[in-house]
């Protein structure tokens, strides 16, 4: 090279000044820092203003904006007006808060920017300890295959792919479902089971039609003698039970089905026993929740989210398979460009993308690394155990307030509760708005769902951060907002939830 050529291109989006950089970098890790030690301080959640949200419809830029310049406008128009799912008083829908030490890592494996879909790299071998580490964790063989995905609905379709392909031969990816038999093939899952399940039979060919809701019991669990007569059903009509989903956790209740009766159906049946575990499975790291996912070793295959009660940052999926020849038969696709080699940087064989549909993946397996590593097993198992704890004191709030009512059983950290209504007054509409206002006030973040029908105000107990007083706090608020609501029954009256901001 000549001496008097610079050693960066023009071309390059490197920067000119990397002291400028690092000086502004330190200011944005600042800033995130100063905004999760400042979270109780906070909204949890605030509607967006108009000006705001109508400046993000402008075009393309063509030239550059300083670094600097686009970081402030984060602060100032994107960070305030997010999900809020870190916050203490987050209670919606099931979210992870994430911790600090899981968005530096994030951080490092940005600047990484290694490509997991396969190779002789370092940072396989991290995720390959991730899998014998969840291997362990559940039970499962040393024939066990995991893989990192978005979350647990790409690893339930994941799940419901390799059972099919179990069920239907490796031939299937070639003839297709029907010329396979697919046609036979049948499903069963709780009615209480996530949708995602229902949206995997969609995707992988085999269609809804095949997939039979159980009706749960009083709470709410799978009914097992339901299932067994399904399934007895279905093979007196000539049909093939080729899976059964249990849920470690539903989504609405936090309900946990009976594995060891589920697994014990599908061995007489022949059918893949699969385990949607999305936030509930993580519950083995708790010594008070871990009985209560018996037989979830029994599992054929099993998906989890680490960034649900795991708090790494999102997103971080995973799929655990009994054998991981099974996902191999169902993924791995030999192609010139993917050749591999005992030697150099094309051996490592299997690789990830022959576990699963994604060639192109992050690094997803460091910031979870990060998380189990500095904070340890005892620790996060604590968090989840405190976390079922306050789930306990909700309920208990609850009982003890006669304006409100349990409308479910507490199996784990899920709450389902409501505002009584006086006579003539919609229930579910009344519900509905209380939930709505203690969002708009910024007080909490609770969700809705309904149970036996019947619209409840929902707390997930998910976030690390949350204490007793958030719960009362949100409690308080859920019941000045109900009375002032009751008060103005049958007039056109919005609270104005500036009152009761936090």
């Amino acid at each position: 090279m000549n001496a008097t050529m610079s050693h960066t291109s023009a071309a390059s989006l490197d920067p000119a000044d990397w002291t400028q950089l690092r000086a502004q970098g330190h200011r944005m890790l600042d800033d995130m820092f100063d905004h999760l030690a400042g979270l109780r301080d906070k909204p949890v959640w605030q509607p967006i203003p108009d000006a705001v949200r109508g400046a993000f419809a402008e075009p393309m830029p063509s030239a550059p904006t300083p670094l600097a310049e686009a970081h402030q406008r984060f602060m100032r128009d994107v960070l305030p007006y997010s999900v809020g799912n870190t916050h203490p008083r987050f209670m919606g829908w099931v979210h992870g808060g994430g911790t600090a030490e899981g968005m530096l890592a994030e951080m490092l494996a940005a600047g990484l920017n290694a490509n997991l879909g396969g190779r002789d790299q370092m940072p396989l071998e991290l995720e390959k300890q991730m899998v014998r580490w969840m291997a362990e964790l559940f039970g499962f063989p040393q024939t066990a295959g995991g893989l990192f995905v978005t979350g647990s609905s790409m690893a339930n379709l994941v799940g419901v792919l390799v059972a099919r392909t179990s069920a239907l031969g490796g031939q299937s990816r070639k003839t297709g479902v029907e010329r396979a038999g697919g046609g036979e093939l049948v499903a069963y899952t709780s009615a209480a089971a996530h949708g995602c399940i229902a949206q995997a039979m969609s995707i992988s060919g085999l269609g809804t039609d095949a997939l039979r809701l159980v009706p749960v019991d009083a709470d709410h669990r799978m009914d097992i003698v339901q299932l067994r007569a399904m399934v007895w059903a279905d093979m007196a009509a000539g049909r093939r039970p080729f899976l059964i989903a249990g849920t470690a956790g539903t989504v609405d209740t936090g309900s946990v089905d009976d594995l060891n009766a589920i697994a014990d159906v599908a061995r007489t049946c022949g059918a893949w026993f699969h385990v949607d575990g999305a936030y509930g499975a993580l519950g083995m790291l708790s010594p008070e929740v871990a009985p209560k996912l018996a037989g979830i070793e029994r599992a054929d295959s099993l998906a989890l989210d680490f960034h649900k009660w795991g708090q790494v940052p999102y997103d971080a999926g995973f799929i655990l398979v009994r054998d991981q020849a099974d996902q191999l038969a169902a993924f791995a696709t030999p192609a010139a460009y993917l050749s591999r080699h005992d030697r150099g940087l094309a051996a490592g064989s299997p690789w990830p993308c022959d576990l699963g549909p994604d060639l192109s993946r992050g690094f997803r397996a460091l910031k979870t690394w990060f998380t189990l590593v500095s904070h340890g097993t005892d620790r996060m198992g604590a968090a989840i155990t405190h976390s079922c704890e306050l789930a306990r004191h909700l309920q208990a709030r609850v009982l003890a307030e006669p304006e409100l009512e349990m409308l479910a059983p507490v199996a784990l950290n899920i709450v389902n509760f409501r505002f009584r209504a006086e006579d003539g007054q919609d229930a579910d509409a009344l519900n509905t708005e209380i939930v709505a206002d203690l969002h708009e006030s910024g007080v909490a973040v609770p969700s809705t769902t309904r149970v036996k029908g019947q619209v409840a105000i929902r707390a997930a107990i998910v976030n690390h951060r949350t204490v007793a007083s958030d719960i009362d706090m949100m409690v308080d608020a859920a019941l000045a907002f109900g009375r002032r609501r009751r008060r103005a029954h049958g007039a056109s009256v919005s609270p104005a939830s500036s009152e009761l901001a936090a």
